[in-house]
């Protein structure tokens, strides 16, 4: 930020913009980096984003960087420090923790402060049955008129895609976790 530590102000509020839905989903890597790239571009013109992670609580690269552009980007997360398989049993804090997250959510797309809310991985909590896809759906029949909103994860329900106004899949061709390289700090972490 060349050196001026003061978050910076828009040159003029979004103003009356109409707000879309957009979803990033698929089998391939890049969902959550597409949502932090479109923070990160609405940043760079002074605008806030609130980040609300599902399912993690892992400390990673764009927690530590978000916290340097402060408040332009807010993420906060909603899951447990241990990584979730989806082969093992959901405890009640798996549950409370997601609809925590969604109330979080909610408040900041109401709250005027923000143009961009992302809800990450909010499709795979949909899947895994710890938010019920009716819950989701009220949450944007709420969405005000110049809010973005997008929604991440694999398994995107069809009826979020129908509500959707842009779709984004991405497709895995090929991943070298099939060779079994784990998640590296920096570039998946």
């Amino acid at each position: 930020m060349t050196g001026n530590k003061k978050p910076i102000k828009p040159e003029s509020k979004p103003g009356p913009i109409r707000g879309y839905i957009q979803v990033y989903t698929g089998d391939g890597k890049g969902k959550t980096t597409a949502a932090l790239g479109l923070a990160l571009r609405a940043a760079g013109h002074g605008f806030r984003t609130y980040f609300g992670q599902f399912l993690k609580g892992q400390p990673s690269g764009e927690i530590l960087a978000a916290r340097k552009i402060s408040p332009l980007i807010t993420i906060e997360q909603f899951g447990r420090r241990k990584f979730i398989k989806v082969t093992e049993d959901f405890e009640e804090e798996d549950y409370r923790l997601a609809a925590a997250g969604l109330k979080k959510c909610l408040k900041a797309m109401l709250s005027g402060q923000y143009l961009i809310v992302v809800l990450d991985e909010v499709n795979v909590a949909i899947n895994l049955g710890l938010l019920s896809e009716k819950k989701v759906l009220a949450f944007l029949d709420r969405k005000p008129e110049g809010v973005e909103v997008v929604l991440t994860g694999r398994y995107a329900p069809e009826s979020i895609l129908a509500r959707a106004d842009l779709v984004t899949e991405m497709v895995c061709r090929k991943h070298y976790y099939d060779k079994g390289v784990r998640g590296r700090k920096g570039i998946e972490k």
